[in-house]
């Protein structure tokens, strides 16, 4: 690993945010009615944590708040490559920190954290339930086609689940299991006992008490939420909209309908009315981007800075790069996610995070926890044509701390990419 003595690579990355709003907040109030492609790029990065320092010592609960009052929510995804994708988005803000901190929030009384879905799986604030019981009523209409179908079909069974999980709960859809899935293909074959815990949970009459592994265990949210959250009243449909757009514009800071919308996945009818009340209130501001060709949307008191002095690998579920479009019009950065691609046609790699550099997306690297070995395998790198010099520096300060993060003893660069060679080389330095 590459070594990091005050000045280097890494002092500067404790700086990180330092400077990004200084003499820029506010900037937003003052009314605004076009911005050049590096403000918006500045606005976004700012309205999702990136303009923040990493705080000096072990991060708590305080920072985790912080991230969360940006960003509104964490996606959940089963890949484990490297580590699951809800730890991700902390690390890009805080640097190394401790994973137990995510979890209490999650899955330990007070719970702060629910899981439901929000952009697809998600882990959300508490304060948000009220506000996405809609969608819970309109399981009927909104779920997947399987999880619908047997809601539909089968009340008995619902029913009969809904009644063993009050009695037994937190239990496992495979505790209650009337057959195990087939395997078909790839993918599992899910039995109607599991689709129909899946819609106990999308209609919010089961949530989920904790994750053992990777497992959803399911109870009933009088057991889980807060009872102040149970006991706070059901927002009309349009006002409990309006407030995930709000969440959404804050974490976007400049966002086009689609990007709002995108956000809490809402249908275009309900996003469109929710956008143009929200421009009548004055919570959005109609603005220009150059660069983008449909109409924009400046959050109320979004932050303008004069500069960015981020420093962070993007995990691929981070609410940054949700917007695979934006990510190309704000960042000039192609990104798509290649999991499912199969291995002689990737691009890129696999698992493959992008590098944020000061207010651009520079670098990206295929990444593997290879556990057994103690090592994080660098197994691509990858420069965008305008990444400085001092990229690879940079980039393996920050996988250095990956490692450190995880556990592993030492990062290991496999000879792929154009940017392996001196990846390679700061890290043996």
């Amino acid at each position: 690993m590459a070594a990091r003595g005050a000045g280097g690579a890494s002092a500067g990355r404790r700086r990180t945010g330092a400077a990004a709003t200084r003499g820029g907040a506010g900037a937003a109030r003052r009314r605004r009615e076009r911005l050049s492609a590096a403000e918006a790029r500045r606005v976004a990065l700012a309205a999702q944590g990136f303009g923040d320092p990493r705080p000096a010592g072990e991060p708590g609960g305080w920072d985790l708040r912080r991230v969360l009052g940006h960003v509104g929510l964490f996606q959940i995804d089963s890949v484990n490559v490297l580590v699951r994708a809800h730890y991700l988005p902390l690390f890009a803000r805080l640097g190394p920190y401790d994973t137990g901190l995510l979890d209490a929030a999650a899955f330990r009384a007070p719970r702060r954290l629910f899981e439901y879905w929000g952009h697809e799986a998600s882990l959300l604030p508490v304060a948000l339930q009220p506000y996405l019981r809609w969608r819970m009523e309109r399981a009927a209409d909104e779920a997947w086609g399987g999880i619908r179908r047997v809601g539909r079909e089968r009340p008995e069974l619902v029913a009969r689940l809904l009644e063993e999980i009050r009695a037994r709960g937190p239990l496992p859809a495979s505790a209650l299991a009337e057959e195990r899935p087939r395997k078909t293909g790839p993918w599992w074959d899910w039995a109607d006992h599991k689709r129909a815990v899946e819609w106990l949970f999308w209609s919010g009459q089961v949530t989920s008490a904790r994750r053992r592994g990777f497992e959803r265990l399911y109870d009933v949210p009088e057991r889980v939420l807060p009872a102040e959250v149970l006991a706070a009243p059901t927002p009309a449909p349009d006002e409990a909209q309006r407030e995930l757009v709000r969440v959404a514009a804050r974490a976007c800071g400049v966002a086009t309908e689609r990007d709002l919308r995108e956000y809490f996945r809402l249908s275009v009818a309900d996003a469109r009315a929710r956008v143009a009340e929200l421009v009548e209130a004055g919570d959005l501001l109609a603005v220009t981007v150059e660069g983008c060709n449909a109409p924009g949307y400046l959050a109320a008191g979004a932050s303008v800075p004069r500069r960015m002095a981020a420093c962070a690998l993007v995990g691929p579920f981070d609410s940054l790069v949700w917007e695979r479009a934006r990510v190309e019009r704000l960042f000039g950065f192609r990104y798509r996610i290649e999991i499912y691609v199969p291995a002689p046609k990737r691009v890129h790699g696999y698992y493959v995070l992008p590098f944020l550099l000061g207010d651009r997306l520079v670098a990206r690297v295929d990444l593997k926890a290879d556990r057994q070995a103690g090592a994080l395998l660098v197994q691509a790198a990858h420069a965008e044509p305008d990444a400085p010099p001092a990229t690879a520096e940079a980039l393996v300060a920050e996988l250095a701390d990956v490692a450190r993060w995880l556990g592993l003893e030492r990062v290991r660069v496999v000879q792929r990419g154009e940017l392996a060679p001196a990846l390679a080389r700061a890290a043996a330095a």
